[in-house]
């Protein structure tokens, strides 16, 4: 990119310091390149380096350079107008208005400094860097990474009801009549016909008076942890700027936390409803297995799938319950754990919030649940969630594998070479596993951390982050057991959660003591 020329560029103050234009001007030019490398060498080093958007400020050159090299580049765009107001020799303030290609506008502010900076060779060499930085972007009218179908609304609910004047967000998987259910998926997507019935637990929504504000993103197929989505891009986490949303309910949670819906609907296999909820800083439930009718919803492991919701605010969580649940199964005991053992698989500073937590509740009991058969479980889930996830998409699959995101196709591809026996082996040992979760709960409320760490940035998230997470998921998932994320913030501010497990059936009585819970 050569530096444009025009009625708007040439108005600039004679006598700019020395360099700064060539500077801004190579600047752009490794923007629209992608040229990471560059940006890297045009922004000051250190941890002081400021950049900030709509979603929130990153601090730091490291976790700068980190976010650009995850974001696949930037809008293409050229430079229509131009101003500086230098700040002595040595400063400039540098305000740039920009036209994108895919049309509106976006505003860049740029505070670029003349100093000594460490060049490639170890030498120090004089240059003018970028030392903080902020974009504006005019936002699309429709948020496609969070959305696939909006209405003003796009179902109407009944007009009175326990959640009248409340609004929804659907994950793409429920039915809604005269919806596709696009699954994540494009290709998924356009093979999909209309639905002709919307799914129950929506239609008890409708009815109790909500109005369905539209379909959100899912994971491809709902089979993943953290919410990234190659096809859609990845929906934004309004709590942790930059950060993973959390998945596979990761669009719901995400309308939901934006505040665009007061309720977000969603499922939960291995921890897809509370995930996004403990990244986001969201009252997130996960029912118990079939107290919430499943009709309509596009399955992935029907042994483990349950559907669940999302809220900013416990009251809510609760008369969405009231909605959804059917009565609670008894009277039970009161009595709180907290599982030292889970606990330690916690990064020190989700440790110390639910430490923290567990202390403002008062009497709490402290004992190990027992964590040394947590692999063994996390890999018996894994396999038949795989087993059953090829049973129940193998037709459509089997031919279009190279429509998927390479994690979801390297699933997919695992799932159909496991050995029956090996499925029928762990079949069998599920029972088992069932029934000492359950004996290990009893009816008492056990807590633990809902995710070992807060959301990490994209392009760290890995297998033994999933693992963990699996490890501590999988108690409610394998146990058919209702879990409650109850939203809490790291000494940092970062949202991280704590989840409470009950014996199943209990879902209720978890939602009543949502509303009494000391959350600081």
């Amino acid at each position: 990119m050569s530096a444009p020329t025009g009625p708007a560029l040439d108005g600039l103050p004679d006598g700019l310091p020395d360099g700064l234009l060539d500077a801004f001007w190579a600047y752009e030019r490794a923007l629209m390149a992608d040229d990471v490398a560059e940006l890297d060498r045009l922004f000051a080093p250190g941890p002081d380096t400021l950049r900030t958007d709509a979603a929130g400020t990153l601090v730091g050159h490291d976790r700068i350079s980190a976010f650009r090299g995850a974001r696949g580049g930037a809008p293409r765009r050229r430079v229509v107008d131009l101003h500086v107001q230098a700040v002595g020799t040595d400063a400039a303030l540098v305000s740039a208005t920009t036209e994108l290609e895919r049309g509106g506008r976006s505003q860049q502010t740029q505070l670029w400094q003349c100093r000594a900076v460490e060049g490639p060779d170890g030498t120090l060499e004089v240059r003018w860097v970028v030392t903080a930085a902020h974009v504006a972007v005019s936002p699309p009218a429709i948020d496609t990474r969070v959305w696939r179908v909006v209405g003003d609304p796009l179902v109407t609910g009944a007009p009175e009801g326990p959640l009248s004047g409340s609004t929804v967000a659907v994950k793409d998987l429920f039915a809604i009549a005269g919806q596709k259910i696009g699954a994540g998926s494009p290709a998924y997507l356009s093979a999909a016909p209309p639905t002709t019935r919307t799914a129950r637990a929506v239609q008890k929504l409708l009815d109790a008076g909500a109005d369905v504000t539209g379909i959100t993103r899912t994971d491809e197929f709902a089979w993943s942890l953290f919410g990234a989505n190659d096809h859609y891009g990845t929906p934004p986490n309004p709590h942790a700027p930059h950060r993973l949303p959390g998945g596979s309910t990761s669009g719901s949670a995400t309308a939901t936390s934006l505040g665009q819906v007061d309720i977000g609907l969603g499922t939960d296999t291995g921890g897809s409803v509370r995930v996004p909820a403990s990244w986001q800083g969201l009252w997130g439930v996960r029912t118990s297995r079939n107290a919430v009718a499943r009709d309509g919803v596009l399955p992935l492991a029907p042994t483990f799938d349950t559907v669940g919701w999302l809220t900013r605010d416990p009251a809510l969580l609760e008369v969405v319950g009231d909605v959804l649940l059917p009565p609670s199964v008894q009277e039970a005991s009161s009595e709180i754990v907290l599982a030292t053992d889970l606990l330690a698989l916690a990064a020190p500073d989700v440790r110390d919030a639910v430490e923290a937590f567990a202390r403002r509740l008062g009497t709490v009991m402290r004992e190990p649940f027992g964590s040394r058969e947590l692999p063994t479980w996390r890999r018996t889930f894994t396999l038949l969630q795989s087993a059953e996830a090829w049973q129940q998409h193998a037709t459509w699959v089997a031919s279009r594998l190279h429509t998927l995101t390479p994690d979801v196709r390297a699933r997919f591809e695992a799932a159909a070479r496991l050995d029956p026996g090996d499925v029928n082996a762990a079949s069998a040992e599920l029972t088992g596993i069932r029934l000492e979760i359950r004996h290990r709960v009893a009816d008492r409320i056990v807590l633990l951390p809902t995710t070992p760490t807060t959301a990490p940035f994209p392009g760290t998230a890995d297998q033994r982050l999933r693992d963990t997470m699996l490890e501590l998921t999988t108690i409610a998932g394998i146990g058919g057991l209702p879990a409650l994320n109850v939203p809490l913030r790291t000494a940092d501010g970062l949202p991280c959660g704590v989840c409470l497990v009950a014996a199943q059936g209990r879902d209720r009585d978890l939602l009543a003591l949502a509303r009494t819970l000391p959350v600081a």
